[in-house]
């Protein structure tokens, strides 16, 4: 995942550079930190933030997000985790909506349902799926081994996919504010998405071709 992310983005640099940014590049200057081994008091205040920052995200968006879906999976008719009744719960009528969208790439509504609510932090994909399951976050990937959600390959093009699409809606924020204007951070969106369609399309293909299932 980290040697296809890298790849992808120089590629995807390469190709702007040669398309959107073309002409002379603006001169770019950044001051550089004096470089010295770090001190156990600057380690640990540099943990406490980046802990704090997770901590805030897990507490906030990711919780509010399973509790989202905890609701939507238990109405409109009692629907239960892990159980047949859920097929008639809102998150698996909203599932069935999308699955013909990722259908091709052999991935049922539950992929569809955790893709989307990814939008609001990639980590609520594997809080999604540990909640319709039935099962903890750290048990997912063996329920999913277990219960043959995925084959390697189309387990490895979600994978692509979720890494790939749509950044979360603090990054899209982000670009929006540093940007000034609406047009980046839709044209982020769309981009990233259809990379990521791309790419999981080219993974599923290829390694058909090459005799994976």
């Amino acid at each position: 995942m980290y040697v296809l992310g890298i790849a992808l983005a120089i590629l995807m640099a390469l190709i702007f550079r040669r398309t959107l940014f073309r002409g002379k590049p603006a001169p770019f200057v950044l001051e550089l930190p004096r470089y010295q081994v770090p001190t156990v008091k600057s380690t640990l205040l540099h943990m406490w933030e980046r802990g704090k920052w997770f901590l805030i995200r897990a507490g906030t968006i990711i919780f509010a997000v399973v509790i989202v879906i905890w609701f939507l999976s238990g109405h409109p008719w009692a629907a239960t985790e892990g159980g047949e009744i859920i097929e008639a719960s809102y998150v698996a009528g909203l599932g069935h909506f999308i699955e013909p969208i990722f259908a091709p790439f052999g991935w049922d509504w539950i992929a569809g349902v955790a893709i989307i609510f990814g939008f609001l932090a990639k980590e609520v994909v594997v809080a999604t799926y540990g909640m319709l399951l039935g099962t903890g976050e750290e048990a997912v990937g063996d329920a999913l081994v277990s219960m043959g959600v995925f084959t390697p390959l189309t387990g490895f093009a979600f994978m692509a996919f979720v890494l790939i699409y749509i950044p979360c809606v603090a990054t899209i924020g982000a670009i929006w504010r540093e940007t000034n204007s609406v047009k980046w951070p839709l044209f982020t969106m769309a981009y990233l998405t259809a990379l990521a369609f791309i790419v999981s399309g080219l993974i599923i293909g290829i390694g058909h071709l090459l005799g994976f299932a």
